[in-house]
C-alpha cells in the first residue's frame, strides 16, 4: 500500500476581491482538524474569482503568502489558480504547485480557456506533472481541459497516477462535467480530484473518483473540506491487471494498430470541423 492524504477545499469565492486571506484561514482550520493531510487543493481562481480585472505577476505577493502557508504546515499546496499577467503581456489562468518547503516547483497555465466566454485568456502549451518522493506522480489540469481527453492522456502517458483538477463551474453543465470526470478516472485508471468553488467561484458539488470510476465523495453546495486518503498501489494494480481484472485501456492504447490522422492538421480528415463556423459567443435568435 502507498497511502497519501489529499484534501480538496470547496469554499466561497467572491468576485474582484483578494481571497487569499480567506484561503489561508481555511487552510489553518483544515490542518488543525486534519493534521495528517499531506496535500491541499483549492478550486480554480480561488484567489481572485472569475473576473480578470486585476491580474497578478508570478512570482508575486499572493503566491508568496501561499508559499509561506505550505511551509508552515509542511504540505504540498496546489493553489487552484489565479489570473496571471505574463511577461509577454498576455493573460493566463495559472496554477502553482508548492512543495512542503514552500518552494514553487511548477506553474501550469490552462490549455483550454472556456472559449468563447474566456476570450481574453491565452492558452498555455506546457503539461504539468510532478513527483511526490516515495509516493508517486501527479498531473495537473484546469477545468475545461478535462473535456479534451488528449490532455489527460498526455499526463497519464507521462506517468501521472492522480489528476488534480481545480474547476470553476457555476453553470448548468455541472452534471456533464462530473460525468466526464468519472469517465476520465476509469478511462485512464487514475484518481481524479475535481474541486469546485462556491458563489462567484461555482456551485460546489466537488467530487473525488478512484481509478475504477467509483465516486468516493461528492460534496453539496456549501463550504466543505474533503480530506481523503488514497492508495497509489491501487492505480498501479489496476493498470497492470485491468479495471476489476477486466479492460486494460492504457496498454491497449499503447499496443494500438492505428495512428490517428485527425491529429495531423494537414491530413484533411478533419474537414467537417472547418464547416462549423467561428468560435464566437452565441447571439440572441431573432423572433
Amino acid at each position: 500500500m502507498t497511502p497519501f492524504s489529499i484534501a480538496g477545499v470547496q469554499m466561497t469565492v467572491p468576485a474582484m476581491v483578494d481571497n487569499v486571506p480567506a484561503m489561508l484561514h481555511r487552510l489553518d482550520i483544515l490542518m488543525a482538524r486534519f493534521p495528517w493531510v499531506q496535500m491541499v487543493l483549492f478550486s480554480e481562481l480561488a484567489a481572485c474569482g472569475p473576473v480578470p480585472q486585476h491580474p497578478v505577476n508570478l512570482p508575486g505577493p499572493e503566491e508568496h503568502m501561499l508559499q509561506s502557508a505550505a511551509h508552515k504546515h509542511g504540505i504540498w499546496l496546489i493553489t487552484g489558480s489565479i489570473f496571471e499577467k505574463g511577461a509577454d503581456g498576455h493573460l493566463y489562468n495559472t496554477a502553482s504547485v508548492i512543495n512542503p518547503a514552500g518552494e514553487v516547483i511548477r506553474r501550469y497555465r490552462k490549455m483550454f480557456p472556456f472559449r468563447p466566454y474566456e476570450h481574453d485568456v491565452s492558452a498555455g502549451t506546457e503539461f504539468c506533472v510532478f513527483d511526490v518522493p516515495h509516493v508517486g506522480r501527479f498531473g495537473l489540469s484546469i477545468c475545461y481541459d478535462i473535456w479534451f481527453p488528449e490532455t489527460t492522456r498526455t499526463l497519464v502517458s507521462m506517468g501521472a497516477e492522480v489528476l488534480l483538477h481545480p474547476v470553476l463551474t457555476g453553470t448548468v453543465d455541472r452534471d456533464v462535467e462530473l460525468a466526464i470526470a468519472r469517465a476520465t478516472a476509469a478511462q485512464f485508471q487514475c484518481y481524479v480530484f475535481d474541486i469546485n468553488g462556491l458563489a462567484a467561484g461555482g456551485i460546489g458539488r466537488s467530487a473525488v473518483f478512484d481509478p475504477a470510476g467509483t465516486c468516493l465523495y461528492e460534496a453539496k453546495g456549501m463550504n466543505e473540506t474533503i480530506p481523503l486518503e488514497i492508495d497509489l498501489n491501487l492505480v498501479r494494480r489496476q493498470r497492470e491487471r485491468g479495471l476489476h481484472n477486466l479492460g486494460q485501456p492504457l496498454k491497449s492504447f499503447r499496443d494500438r494498430s492505428v495512428e490517428f490522422t485527425v491529429y495531423d492538421r494537414h491530413s484533411g480528415v478533419d474537414s467537417y470541423l472547418h464547416h462549423l463556423g467561428p468560435l464566437t459567443m452565441p447571439r440572441r435568435e431573432p423572433n
